[in-house]
């Protein structure tokens, strides 16, 4: 990872402004044109504070970061260790005084709630702040791939050969500083020796293949692809250069559900050492063999998948509570015994020997009671009930260009009633979320009918709903003033976004640098403000940590409205989905058995 030094940025920024400063003195400028100038200028500065939230920079653009930590293991060690590892961002204490050790070959599912810092911890790790050895080649998916006139296949081919040829440039000076004996080498040699040249195109079409691309889409150049797209090309260069350390931060938001089982089982196989952030229990426990919490300014590392992780922190958690109300009870009868002693000689000697026996407990460190994790509780308003049909499809057939032979949907009828609990599932560019743009009326059908009931009223939570949020303002800031006719007190606001689980600083920072989390969840509080009585939630579980999903599933079942759902997530499918809809060859077909059942056909589909 390579990040452009703030003398070099300033010299630029120098040049630009001198190169647009000599193109407006070769004509003189109208006061209009001056004032338009002018407001370009505030957008572009206001964007570019807003790009540099994003990447965790100050205003200099240097990392915003603090971060301390020792070198434990050996230099020459594909493991790391590291000791006495803190984090601060912006101010905020997010780590302190904590151990982290990542063995090779192991596969690392990074735990904890949104907000506490596990993006920020990968990037201070990619950025090399932590004292990681140089010869550890670090790869964090966090960005999708550049725009370029390059296809996928050739995207991924390019980045193999320039990953290639920086390898064998190591070795080269690793000889020439170090010697032949270097024990470096050996690790170089295994990895030059398993890229083989001759097969990286078949290879990288079956990495692509597996992400969803096709023999039309993976030709396709990355310039003309969503983010989405973007972020999938970026992804399979990852896999394929296979990175020491590979640092994937929620690598599944951007997947469907067939493109999640052919990762889960793609990643179960990876030999090198591997930092997951999913937010999938399912992902988690496939893929995972130790896991890492980020809990209370502190890491703790648990051996094996997320179900071994929540077992083994309930048996400390019931042992440490034990172990407190134990002591808890000793120091009452402690503190009994020594007010009861009265003036009597024997007794106030042995007074004095219990109060030393307290002093030295404190003086050890009392056991502290289990600090229990933040539960919130997801509500959307209870609404109006309307009697069906509230939303039907009638033989309806749509394309995007109106060309029949391009048709996503023919003849296609279904509904959605109030209460209805629809997932539907199938692979990406089958017309999932058309169909949704189609209930909203977003888009209309060339042939059949939809009815709507007249008093019908839908809420939509889709992939880009953060994207109408301002991001230079605080959520408490946007809230109030998006809906200033309701209530101009931020006490209110307050009440409003902590329902949702956003509270203290999470309300008053500035969106830019909340987390995907924290972000989804003012969403959620506006989309409850609206008050639907029909959800349409297209992927709303991105971003959103365990817990927050599982309040999600219980506020979806509690709803006493209709729900459609698209999402990659297994278990909240799972917990809510009463019918599941198969999207594909031009229509809707109802799987009968459980979502699960669904996972397990795509599993055994699975090409590696």
């Amino acid at each position: 990872m390579s990040t452009i030094s703030a003398s070099k940025a300033k010299r630029e920024a120098k040049k630009a402004a001198k190169a647009k400063e000599g193109k407006l003195k070769t004509k003189r400028l109208t006061k209009k044109e001056k004032e338009k100038l002018a407001q370009q200028g505030d957008v572009e500065s206001a964007a570019d504070q807003i790009n540099k939230l994003k990447l965790q920079q100050d205003k200099d653009g240097l990392s915003d970061r603090v971060v301390t930590g020792v070198l434990d293991s050996l230099v020459t060690s594909r493991d790391i260790k590291l000791s006495s590892v803190s984090l601060l961002f912006h101010g905020k204490v997010l780590l302190q005084d904590s151990n982290v050790e990542l063995n090779h070959g192991r596969r690392y599912g990074l735990l904890g709630e949104n907000g506490c810092g596990k993006s920020t911890f990968l990037r201070a790790i990619a950025e090399r702040e932590y004292p990681i050895p140089e010869h550890i080649d670090i790869y964090l998916l966090n960005e999708p791939a550049e725009a370029t006139e390059f296809s996928a296949l050739e995207y991924v081919v390019r980045e193999a050969e320039h990953e290639l040829a920086r390898l064998e440039k190591e070795v080269e000076d690793i000889i020439v500083e170090d010697g032949p004996e270097s024990l470096l080498l050996e690790p170089l040699y295994e990895k030059i020796d398993s890229m083989d040249p001759a097969t990286f195109e078949s290879r990288a079409a079956v990495i692509l293949t597996g992400l969803g691309f096709n023999s039309v889409t993976i030709k396709k150049m990355t310039k003309d692809m969503s983010g989405g797209w973007r972020m999938r090309v970026a992804l399979a260069k990852a896999l394929f250069v296979k990175p020491t350390l590979l640092l994937l931060d929620d690598p599944t938001a951007h997947l469907d559900l067939e493109a999640c089982v052919w990762l889960e089982e793609y990643l179960k196989h990876f030999d090198q050492t591997l930092v997951l952030v999913s937010h999938s229990q399912d992902f988690l426990n496939g893929v995972c063999t130790n896991m890492i919490d980020m809990r209370l300014k502190k890491i703790t590392m648990y051996g094996g998948n997320y179900d071994a992780y929540t077992k083994t922190r309930t048996e400390q958690e019931t042992n440490q509570m034990k172990q407190y109300h134990k002591q808890q009870d000793e120091i009452v009868h402690i503190k009994k015994f020594i007010a009861s002693a009265g003036t009597y000689a024997n007794l106030v000697k042995q007074a004095k020997s219990r109060q030393k026996i307290l002093d030295k407990m404190e003086a050890d460190g009392l056991i502290q009671p289990v600090a229990p994790d933040k539960v919130f509780s997801f509500k959307f308003p209870e609404v109006e009930r309307l009697p069906p049909p509230v939303l039907a499809f009638d033989n309806i057939s749509f394309a995007y260009d109106g060309k029949k032979e391009h048709n996503l949907y023919t003849d296609l009828s279904f509904g959605v009633d109030m209460d209805s609990r629809v997932a539907l599932v199938g692979p990406n560019g089958v017309g999932k979320s058309t169909l949704l743009k189609l209930m909203t009326g977003e888009l209309e059908c060339q042939a059949g009918r939809v009815s709507k009931h007249t008093h019908i009223k839908m809420g939509v939570y889709s992939q880009h709903s953060s994207d109408q949020l301002d991001l230079n303002k605080s959520p408490l800031e946007f809230v109030r003033d998006k809906y200033s006719h309701i209530s101009q007190d931020f006490q209110y606001w307050r009440g409003q976004l902590g329902r949702f689980g956003l509270t203290g600083e999470g309300q008053t920072s500035k969106m830019a640098t909340l987390s995907e989390g924290q972000r989804s969840r003012v969403v959620f509080a506006l989309l409850a403000l609206e008050s639907p009585n029909i959800l349409l939630l297209d992927e709303p579980t991105n971003g959103l940590d365990i817990p927050t999903i599982d309040s999600l599933a219980e506020a979806i079942n509690s709803f006493n409205g209709g729900v459609c759902v698209v999402s990659h997530d297994f278990r909240l499918l799972d917990k809510i989905a009463k019918d599941i809809y198969v999207v594909e060859n031009q229509t809707a077909t109802r799987w009968e058995g459980s979502i699960l059942d669904y996972k397990k056909k795509l599993a055994k589909n699975v090409v590696l």
